[in-house]
């Protein structure tokens, strides 16, 4: 490799005292570019892109119950094919996966249209169940993170970036924030047109126990542990790329990161230090929220862009990418499909996660439909001949049939 990439033991952007960082000074993107690759994780999100694009199509779809079936016209996704980041243009997105999508031409309109499978349509059924009945939990989640922000409030557009994450209901607002005023109170924001989610003031203060916590008492009861009794009480599990050199003097700054003690992510803040000592803690508590916040979603991975929205709310003054970067052990930064996706590192075996739940079964489901691709479909129906025995050769059925 060039000089300019990897070294463990120089300063980070952040002042963390180990990550991968230039011997040079580095830009932003050379620092994302220098990372640790990890090869499971890059597969994982050459197939996640498509799902999101197949999930955009599939939402376009649903949002026309009304039609019997549900669907789009191929001109309507062509015209949109820009927006939804179909390279190839929509009719070739829509064969490379004929167990998800379904075209069929409707005479009444002289025009083909997409729909979806009767499995993915199960799928979704499946899904919307699975969140239905984990409302209770759901209802936890957005406590939660409520709790972890300074004020116990944060702009509701913030949430709604996040709401698949989390595996909130399309009608949240409704069917999780109106149903519970016990709970929640949604107020006005400070600019127009926009709202705040509060917390009650009367709901106990320091009432949950971060997700490392637990990890950190199953860590202690195991014989075979190897990390030393004293350092657990700060420490998170750690787990680096693979082929990623770790040298004895970047070993032992982990090792001194691991023993520093910080406030937890319910915990009140209190006092800010400006002391090397306190700006260390702030970083660490930094990286104790927002592994909490990511413990929260149902894939244990949020989009970058994503997380940023809640920076301020959080009490973190630092960069939540660099963030993710100085901590490779904790978390995996992907730039695949043109977005910065993070992962937790400990929730991931082989591509999957090792403690899954309902809603996570369901959309991994429909990522195994994309994995598949056209494997295992027996009929390819050519379109063009259906269409030219009642109107004659149709141009986006032909592109889609050539493709």
């Amino acid at each position: 490799m060039a000089n300019q990439m990897v070294k463990f033991t120089v300063k980070c952007p952040n002042g963390y005292p180990f990550c991968l960082n230039s011997m040079k000074k580095t830009t932003s993107a050379q620092y994302v570019a220098s990372r640790a690759r990890d090869p499971t994780f890059e597969k994982l999100m050459d197939h996640y892109k498509n799902l999101l694009k197949v999930v955009a199509i599939q939402d376009l779809i649903l949002a026309n119950p009304n039609k019997n079936p549900p669907s789009v016209s191929l001109d309507f996704l062509s015209r949109l094919s820009q927006k939804l980041h179909l390279n190839r243009g929509a009719p070739s997105f829509i064969r490379r996966y004929p167990h998800i999508f379904d075209v069929f031409y409707d005479p009444s309109k002289s025009m083909p249209f997409c729909k979806l499978t009767e499995r993915v349509v199960e799928l979704s059924k499946l899904e919307a169940a699975a969140i239905s009945e984990s409302l209770p939990l759901v209802v936890e989640r957005l406590v939660r993170i409520l709790s972890m922000s300074i004020t116990k409030s944060l702009p509701l557009r913030a949430i709604f970036k996040v709401w698949r994450e989390l595996g909130l209901p399309d009608d949240f607002e409704e069917s999780v924030i109106s149903r519970n005023p016990q709970l929640f109170q949604l107020c006005a924001g400070n600019e127009p047109n926009t709202h705040t989610l509060k917390l009650v003031p009367e709901y106990p203060r320091d009432h949950f126990t971060a997700a490392v916590e637990n990890w950190r008492v199953m860590e202690c009861c195991r014989e075979d542990s190897k990390l030393d009794k004293t350092e657990l009480r700060y420490s998170f599990k750690q787990g680096f790329p693979p082929g990623m050199k770790l040298r004895k003097d970047f070993k032992a700054k982990v090792k001194e990161w691991q023993k520093l003690p910080y406030v937890g992510p319910y915990e009140e803040m209190g006092e800010k230090k400006k002391s090397r000592i306190g700006m260390m803690g702030l970083e660490k508590r930094a990286v104790g929220i927002v592994h909490e916040f990511m413990s929260l979603t149902v894939e244990k991975m949020v989009e970058v862009e994503q997380i940023s929205h809640f920076r301020n709310w959080f009490g973190i003054h630092l960069n939540i990418r660099d963030l993710f970067l100085d901590h490779p052990g904790i978390f995996y930064l992907s730039i695949k499909g043109k977005r910065h996706t993070v992962f937790l590192r400990e929730a991931y075996e082989r591509g999957q996660l090792i403690h899954p739940n309902p809603v996570y079964d369901a959309r991994r489901k429909l990522l195994d439909l994309v994995i598949l691709g056209r494997r295992g479909h027996s009929k390819d129906i050519d379109l063009r001949e259906e269409h030219s025995k009642q109107n004659g050769p149709a141009p986006i059925l032909a592109s889609l049939s050539a493709s």
